[in-house]
């Protein structure tokens, strides 16, 4: 095993340890003033356990417990969204803690009045950032192409992008998604990527394909890989698995629709760093394809808008970002995209980046929501 990799895993194993015993120590101090507890060894131990639970999760999933570590993945990742907000609120709660000190406030009082509050802000932050992962809504864009696309002059597509779907998000939230696609009653489903969550294993135990396989449209139902379908280094297999249920995966292809417009799907960016082949331009993506016919991209990460657009793509549809997910991520996205979320118009290319219909890490969305996109596209004589 690489030294470097060792080292560096190390150091973050040791930061995680010391933010985990932070946020401990912060709970310990509240829970004891406020109950009188004096078993700090039992508390150790399952602060320990519930830092440490998603590794756990993952390094026996392939054992006789997969159920124990299933669980075990689904608290952890939840502890992550817990770590995150707590870094956020402890330190100025732990300021206002001292500042109370110093000007005689007792001990009890400012320790559990401010632990208090704190709680309830996390509580809040995570029942309403659970709710806002669970309850998917539909978010509508209308786009103007300026092109004849042969005897179509309308096209209704849904899409949905990472859906993430493996040991967190499984069959009861798809059921959802299907709903909502039925809602929009689209020509055209698409799925830009991230659909498994690294693992194919628990998709194809806990029949997944059975729910997705609903997903019917009169065009049919076209879908890219992700940078996660790569970290599961089953590309294959999850390729086939679509097929059997009518979804068709583009790898560095494109599908002429109707004979009236083109779906271009793109190999995710991440494709040469897991052992597959690296992806073609878009330009030779485009080379033998007929373009006075719109044409309408699938690319997972939101990365090459601007070459998009200097190619000529119509329509690009891409996730990814989940638009940070958990707020103030966001203002991290945005520096990394040109477009993290929503619509831009570019040249002649309209872009929309979906935050994303699933999760990755803890079932928590906080300013932003899991969703499906609904795009009413009207092709009109240039």
């Amino acid at each position: 095993m690489n030294l470097r990799f060792v080292a560096i895993f190390i150091c973050i194993l040791l930061v995680y340890s010391g933010i985990s015993s932070y946020i401990g120590w912060n709970g310990w101090l509240f829970l004891s003033t406020l109950f009188k507890w004096n078993h700090g060894g039992v508390y150790a131990a399952c602060v320990g356990l519930i830092a440490y639970a998603y590794l756990l999760g993952r390094v026996s999933y392939s054992t006789p417990v997969r159920p124990l570590a299933e669980a075990l993945k689904i608290v952890g990742s939840y502890w992550f969204a817990v770590l995150e907000y707590a870094v956020l609120i402890l330190p100025p709660a732990n300021l206002i803690g001292l500042i109370l000190k110093a000007l005689g406030a007792q001990q009890s009082i400012y320790i559990v009045g401010v632990g208090s509050i704190s709680f309830l802000i996390l509580a809040v932050l995570l029942i309403r950032g659970s709710w806002n992962a669970w309850s998917p809504v539909i978010r509508t864009y209308s786009v103007q192409i300026p092109k004849q696309a042969g005897k179509m002059d309308k096209l209704r597509i849904a899409m949905a992008s990472d859906l993430h779907l493996g040991t967190i998000v499984g069959n009861r939230h798809l059921k959802r998604l299907v709903a909502k696609v039925e809602h929009i009653k689209p020509d055209i489903i698409l799925l830009p990527g991230d659909i498994l969550d690294d693992d194919i294993e628990p998709f194809l135990r806990k029949k997944m394909t059975n729910v997705l396989g609903k997903l019917k449209a009169p065009l049919g139902v076209f879908a890219v890989t992700g940078n996660h379908e790569y970290i599961g280094r089953k590309v294959p297999a999850f390729i086939a698995a679509l097929d059997a249920i009518g979804i068709r995966v583009l790898m560095d292809e494109s599908a002429l629709i109707n004979d009236s417009f083109y779906v271009i799907g793109r190999k995710d960016k991440a494709a040469g760093s897991f052992g597959a082949e690296s992806r073609l331009p878009i330009s030779e993506l485009l080379s033998p394809l007929d373009r006075s016919l719109p044409l309408i991209m699938l690319d997972h990460q939101p990365s090459d808008i601007a070459i998009a657009a200097d190619n000529g793509i119509d329509l690009s549809l891409s996730g990814h970002t989940h638009r940070g997910q958990m707020a103030p991520n966001h203002l991290i996205t945005r520096r990394l995209f040109e477009l993290d979320w929503g619509y831009l118009k570019k040249g002649g290319l309209h872009a929309i980046v979906s935050s994303g219909f699933g999760t990755w890490g803890p079932p928590v969305r906080i300013g932003s929501r899991s969703e499906v996109v609904h795009i009413e596209v009207e092709f009109v004589t240039p």
